[in-house]
C-alpha cells in the first residue's frame, strides 16, 4: 500500500499521506452477491464496527481554532503534487486540500474508511469495484462531487499523472458511471487484488475547474479540492498558508471528529537545518520532528525546555522502520557488479559512526521491512517463500535464505582490518586491484565517484563514508546540492550514489513496483533509484499484489526482502527506536498513537493567548 510520504526534517516527513474519513465497513463477498456495504479491507475484515463514533486514536473533543505553523526544510515551486514537473510542498495539498474516495485507518495494516464515497461493492475475486458517492460531497467552490469528476480524475492521472498513477490506473480495463453518484471500475485480468483499494485512494479533482492541457505544467495556481482547507497564501519557496473552509462538506461525518482542528495552517520553508532549529527555539514555528541524536540530546536546551514551554515527545510506532541508505545507481557501469556493491558496504563502519557521531542511539538497519513480521532478517525462509523463489535459484544468497545473514559488524575502531581484507577479496574478484594507495581496474583507472547529498546532516555521514572508502583506495567526492537541484537529479537518476529514505507499510503492494520494479530502471520519476531490473524482484512484487491472505502477503514480502538484501543495491544506514517530536506546549496531541505512529492532522492548539 502506498504511503506517499517523503522524509525531511520538517513536518512533511511525518504527515501521513491521506486523512479524514467516513466509516465504511465491509469484507469481500462472492461475485454474484457483490452488494454495496460500508467498507473494504485488504485482508480479512475492518476492525471498526458500523456506526462507530470516531477513530480510536483521535481526541473527539479536541479544541478547534487557532493557527499552527510548521517548519519544512527545502522549498517548493509548484502546487501540483500529482505530476513529475516541479517541487511541490510535500504532504500538504493531498492531505488538506484534495480528498480521495476513501481514506485509510492508521491503526490497521490496510483498511479503508470512506470519505467522498459512502459505500463500496467488491466481489471476492475483486474483478471490479464500485463506489457510490456521498450526496453531500462538495468541492470548495460549492459544486457537487459527481461520478463524472471521478472518471475525469482517473483518466487525467492515468495519462498525465506521476508514473505510479499511470501504472496503477492503467490496469483498469474499463471505467463507467451508471449514474451521477456511481462509478464502476472493471478490473478483470489485472491480477491485482490491491487495485480496488488503490482506486479508493485516488485523489479526486473537479472536471469543471481543472484544465487537462495545463495540468502537467505545474505552477503556483492552487488546485481546487473538496478538503477541509483551501490555499489562501503563497510565497513561492518560502511559505504556504491554508485556511479552513467554513463550508467544508465533511464536517458532520463520524471519522472527521478530532481531525483538521486548526483555523489556519502555515508552512514556513528553510534552506538551512541549523537556521531551522533556531527558528523553532525562538517560537517561529510550533512542531518539529527530529532525527539527529545530538540535537535531540542537547539542541533544545534552554529556558523554554526547562519551563515546560517546549515538550519533547518520544512516540512508539509499530510499522516497518524506514530504510535510510546510500543508494548505488546501477545504471552506472561502476556499480553493476554485485561484488563491488557488497565490498563497498563492508567498508562502512557503522559501529564507529554510531559511537562517535550519534551517541550510540541508532540501531543498524538490515532489512527493507525491519521491525515487523514482514522482515526476513534473522528468519529462515519457510516453505511458502522457497516455493516463490524456486524459479530464481541465483536471486537469494544461502545465508540470506537460511536467516544467517546480518549487516556487517566492525570492531568499532574505524580501522577494522578483517572487513578491509574481505572487501579487497570481493574487489579483486570483480577485477579491481589495490596499488600505491589507489583501487584501479585493468586499464589503470581509479575507482572514483560522487556522493550527492541535500543537507549538512547528510554531508556529515557521507564524509564519514568517504573516509571509510579511502582506506581501500576508493575516492568518493561529496557534493551538497540545493533542494531543487537535488530533486531534479534524483528524479532523472543523474547521480552516482545518493542518500534516500523509503517508507514501507504493514501492507505493501503496488508501490513496491514504483520502488524497485524493473520498469523504473528506465522510466524517470520512480523511486527505483538504484535502477534494479530483476525478474525475481518483479515476481515477488506480483505475488504481493495478488496475495489473497495475510499469510500469503507475509511470505511474498519476506521473499522480496531476501532478493533485495542479496542484491546489495544500497548501504543500509540506521534507524531510531522511536519517533522524536518537539512541540511548543500550546500544541496538544492525543495520548494514543496508532499503529503507524503520530498523525499530526489530529493535533490541536490549546485555548488561551
Amino acid at each position: 500500500m502506498p504511503n506517499r510520504t517523503q522524509r525531511s526534517l520538517g513536518l512533511a516527513g511525518l504527515i501521513p499521506a491521506l486523512s479524514l474519513g467516513l466509516a465504511l465497513l465491509a469484507g469481500p463477498v462472492p461475485a454474484a452477491e457483490a452488494i454495496h456495504r460500508p467498507g473494504l479491507a485488504m485482508h480479512g475484515e475492518p476492525a471498526l464496527p458500523p456506526g462507530f463514533s470516531h477513530l480510536p486514536y483521535v481526541n473527539p473533543d479536541a479544541p478547534r481554532g487557532g493557527r499552527v505553523v510548521h517548519g519544512v526544510l527545502g522549498n517548493f515551486d509548484s502546487l501540483n503534487p500529482f505530476i513529475v514537473r516541479g517541487t511541490p510542498p510535500t504532504g500538504v495539498i493531498q492531505n488538506n486540500v484534495i480528498e480521495t474516495l476513501m481514506a485509510r485507518s492508521f491503526d490497521e495494516p490496510f483498511t479503508l474508511y470512506g470519505l467522498l464515497a459512502e459505500s463500496v461493492a467488491v466481489p471476492d475475486d475483486r474483478s471490479f469495484v464500485e463506489f457510490r458517492l456521498n450526496p453531500a460531497a462538495r468541492f470548495s467552490d460549492g459544486k457537487p462531487v459527481t461520478a463524472e469528476d471521478v472518471l475525469f480524475s482517473w483518466d487525467l492521472l492515468k495519462t498525465r499523472g506521476r508514473p505510479n498513477h499511470r501504472t496503477y490506473y492503467s490496469k483498469v480495463r474499463k471505467a463507467e458511471a451508471p449514474d451521477a453518484r456511481t462509478i464502476r471500475f472493471d478490473l478483470a485480468g489485472a491480477g491485482d487484488r490491491e487495485l480496488a483499494l488503490i482506486l479508493g485512494l485516488m485523489p479526486i479533482l473537479p472536471k469543471h475547474a481543472t484544465d487537462p492541457e495545463a495540468f502537467e505544467a505545474g505552477g503556483l495556481k492552487p488546485l481546487t479540492g473538496s478538503g477541509p482547507y483551501v490555499v489562501t497564501g503563497v510565497d513561492a519557496g518560502r511559505s504556504l498558508t491554508l485556511t479552513r473552509n467554513k463550508d467544508y462538506w465533511g464536517r458532520p461525518l463520524s471519522v472527521t471528529r478530532g481531525w483538521g482542528n486548526y483555523d489556519e495552517i502555515r508552512y514556513d520553508y528553510y534552506r538551512d537545518a541549523n537556521t531551522m532549529l533556531e527558528a523553532f527555539r525562538k517560537g517561529l514555528y510550533d512542531v518539529r520532528p527530529e532525527t539527529d541524536p545530538q540535537r535531540w540530546a542537547s539542541g533544545y536546551d534552554g529556558p523554554a525546555l526547562r519551563e515546560g514551554r517546549i515538550v519533547k515527545d518520544e512516540i512508539e510506532s509499530r510499522w516497518p522502520k524506514p530504510i535510510s541508505a546510500f543508494v548505488f545507481n546501477t545504471r552506472r557501469e561502476l556499480f553493476r557488479d554485485v561484488r563491488v556493491r557488497e565490498a563497498l558496504g563492508l567498508l562502512f563502519d557503522f559501529e564507529w559512526a554510531n559511537a562517535n557521531l550519534f551517541n550510540g542511539v541508532y540501531t543498524r538497519t538490515g532489512s527493507y521491512f525491519q521491525g515487523s513480521e514482514l522482515s526476513a532478517l534473522g528468519r529462515a525462509a519457510d516453505d511458502a517463500e522457497r516455493k516463490l523463489l524456486a524459479p530464481y535459484p541465483d536471486a537469494v544468497r544461502a545465508d540470506v535464505m537460511d536467516g544467517r545473514y546480518a549487516p556487517p559488524k566492525s570492531d568499532g575502531s574505524g580501522r577494522d582490518r578483517e572487513k578491509l581484507r574481505a572487501a579487497f577479496d570481493l574487489f579483486r574478484a570483480a577485477g579491481w586491484s589495490f596499488k600505491d594507495g589507489a583501487l584501479t581496474n585493468q586499464k589503470g583507472e581509479r575507482f572514483r565517484f560522487e556522493i550527492l547529498v541535500r543537507s549538512r546532516e547528510q554531508e556529515r555521514i557521507a564524509l564519514t563514508l568517504a573516509r571509510d572508502f579511502e582506506r581501500a583506495g576508493v575516492k568518493a567526492e561529496v557534493r551538497v546540492a540545493d533542494n531543487v537541484q537535488f530533486e531534479t537529479q534524483l528524479m532523472n537518476y543523474e547521480f552516482d550514489v545518493t542518500q534516500y529514505v523509503w517508507d514501507n507499510s504493514l501492507s505493501p503492494g503496488n508501490e513496491q513496483s514504483f520502488y524497485w520494479g524493473s520498469a523504473g530502471s528506465t522510466t524517470k520519476g520512480t523511486r527505483n533509484y538504484m535502477g534494479a531490473a530483476s525478474p525475481a524482484i518483479d515476481a515477488m512484487i506480483a505475488a504481493i499484489v495478488s496475495a489473497r491472505t495475510r499469510e500469503d502477503l507475509v511470505a511474498a514480502t519476506r521473499a522480496l526482502d531476501r532478493v533485495l538484501i542479496s542484491g546489495f543495491y544500497v548501504i543500509p544506514l540506521y534507524h531510531l527506536p522511536k519517533r522524536w517530536i518537539a512541540r511548543w506546549s500550546h500544541i496538544g496531541r492525543p495520548q494514543i498513537a496508532p499503529l503507524y505512529g503520530p498523525v499530526p492532522e489530529t493535533w490541536w492548539r490549546e485555548p488561551g493567548p
